[in-house]
């Protein structure tokens, strides 16, 4: 019930909002994690966020199921890694990592399928197409591999760029773009490219597996990657785009994979791969060296080869292996975690990838402050000149709305992982000038009924049995646009609406247990009575005018 009535004390309700308020605090700073800050999008605190897209074989869509093991998947690895803060999440049919501060480079590198097999080789020839590609130096890309001991050497990446021509014109100095990715391509091409390279390089026609080595092109990007049935033979290309292979049906595979970890061997002052097998996959891979000595066995990580040694000996029943390669620290443990935690029940691309560096974030973070103080100051000021002292009871309602605010968005950060990004902030900062309508509205309808010859005490509460009704309905609207625009938005706007939906029901709380409150109780105060205190002189000067009106025309009549 509204104050209005005088059923419900205006000090009471007052009295339940600071209760609600200290509760919030209360949780904030005696459970949890006791943080007060709210959780930061990247865009306010610097890091990386990549959106990665399913690519099924058929090209349809994505099963539930599967992009919730590859999310479970996904995170070991960035748990592997130790870093700290990211978080996976499934978007429709997407997902998006995103890794706060410094080690943001490393989520790129997490999307990698990892679907290793091991294949007898058949043949192997030099690239037909595409030889002046240079290798590229990416983690999963340039190790070789060895069951027992390295029995080939990798080569050090060759990239090398030439340094830019000096020039004599001055050019504005620029921040550094991260160049976004290719458009992903539509399912129906998906579906089309990897039926075409399925098709050429796991046939079993002997003609038709030379041909796709003589038109294998290892320079440009693989469509098959991830994708390959280990039932069938396949044309692959080496991890450096230097050697293409004929491989025969897969005799062991990834599944097999007990543990790997990055280690540095000191022997060969370098860093390796140690992968351990599970009981299956120690016979299997015993029998393996024994059927194949004095032949070459490929790991093919992802429809590529990484390494594909000589088998020297046989009877190699220990259960272990180890990978060499071009490893540094990062990279090794990388491949492990890869290793380790399986593979991805799906392939993906990077259909989106956005960089900011914590530098920039800080800016951004000091600019929406900015910003949402200015929007304060100007509504302040708004209040307080066009309704004198009245304006400052609207700032104590923004206050007490801006101080649940943040307490909420600090508990819901922890509770559902909310975070606070630039256009979050952006609600937030609508959500004050939504807050301030309320108060125009309020005090509008009193001045209507101080208009029509009421007191400023008795109009107070009649004013808001009006002005409530027209806010509900205001704000109904607002929550129905924020909801609809939270389902089905995507990304950075969904935040937007959630923050605007937040302050939207924050709103009518501070209505009915500040707002009203306060002004019941100022309107039964003979100082806030006064029209010099109160601003509405002129308002209690037309409504005697009127009323001396009235009475001459009814002695005239």
């Amino acid at each position: 019930m509204p104050p209005s009535q005088g059923t419900a004390h205006p000090l009471r309700l007052l009295g339940v909002y600071a209760a609600l308020v200290a509760l919030m605090f209360g949780l904030i700073f005696f459970t949890g994690d006791k943080h007060h800050t709210p959780k930061l999008g990247i865009d306010l605190q610097g890091g990386t966020r990549v959106t990665l897209t399913a690519r099924t074989p058929d090209g349809g869509k994505p099963s539930q199921d599967s992009l919730k093991k590859a999310q479970d998947i996904i995170e070991k690895r960035v748990n592997g890694l130790g870093v700290a803060g990211s978080e996976v999440v499934i978007e429709g049919d997407n997902l998006v990592i995103t890794v706060p501060g410094e080690d943001g480079g490393q989520a790129k590198s997490l999307a990698t399928t990892a679907k290793l097999y091991v294949r007898p080789v058949l043949n192997v020839t030099a690239p037909q197409v595409g030889k002046q590609a240079q290798p590229q130096p990416t983690p999963a890309a340039t190790p070789s591999t060895a069951p027992a001991a390295p029995s080939t050497t990798a080569s050090a990446p060759t990239t090398s760029a030439e340094a830019p021509a000096p020039q004599n014109r001055v050019f504005p100095e620029q921040a550094p773009t991260t160049p976004s990715p290719a458009p992903a391509p539509s399912p129906q091409q998906l579906q089309q490219e990897i039926a075409a390279a399925k098709a050429l390089r796991q046939s079993t026609d002997q003609t038709v597996q030379l041909q796709a080595m003589a038109t294998m092109d290892c320079s440009k990007p693989d469509p098959l990657q991830g994708n390959d049935d280990p039932n069938l033979p396949l044309v692959a290309c080496s991890s450096d785009g230097t050697e293409v292979y004929l491989l025969d049906k897969s005799k062991l595979d990834g599944q097999e994979i007990k543990n790997a970890s990055g280690t540095l061997d000191s022997r060969q002052g370098r860093w390796v791969v140690d992968v351990e097998f599970k009981s299956s996959g120690s016979d299997t891979w015993g029998k393996l060296t024994n059927e194949y000595v004095g032949k070459q066995l490929a790991f093919a990580l992802d429809t590529k080869v990484v390494s594909a040694p000589r088998v020297e000996s046989g009877n190699q029943f220990g259960g272990s292996t180890q990978i060499s390669g071009n490893f540094n620290a990062t990279t090794s443990k990388e491949l492990a975690n890869s290793l380790k935690y399986g593979s991805l029940p799906l392939s993906f691309t990077t259909s989106e990838a956005e960089t900011v560096s914590a530098t920039l974030g800080m800016s951004s973070l000091r600019a929406g402050l900015i910003a949402g103080a200015i929007g304060l100051v100007a509504v302040l000021l708004y209040c307080l000149l066009y309704y004198r002292m009245l304006g400052f009871l609207a700032g104590f309602s923004l206050l007490a709305a801006g101080v649940a605010v943040y307490a909420l968005i600090v508990l819901l950060g922890r509770w559902i992982g909310f975070t606070l990004d630039l256009a979050g902030i952006a609600g937030l900062i609508i959500g004050i000038g939504m807050t301030a309508d309320s108060f125009v509205v309020f005090f509008e309808r009193i001045k209507d009924q101080m208009r029509e010859g009421r007191s400023f005490r008795s109009a107070v509460p009649r004013g808001w049995q009006r002005a409530q009704r027209t806010n509900l309905s205001g704000k109904t609207v607002s929550l129905i646009a924020s909801a609809v625009l939270y389902v089905l938005a995507a990304g950075q706007v969904k935040g937007f609406a959630f923050t605007l939906g937040v302050t939207t029901v924050l709103d009518v709380i501070v209505l009915y247990l500040v707002t009203a409150p306060l002004m019941m109780l100022v309107s039964r105060s003979p100082f806030w009575a006064k029209p010099s205190v109160n601003g509405l002189g002129a308002i209690t000067d037309l409504a005697q005018e009127r009323k001396a009106t009235a009475r001459v025309l009814v002695k005239e009549a």
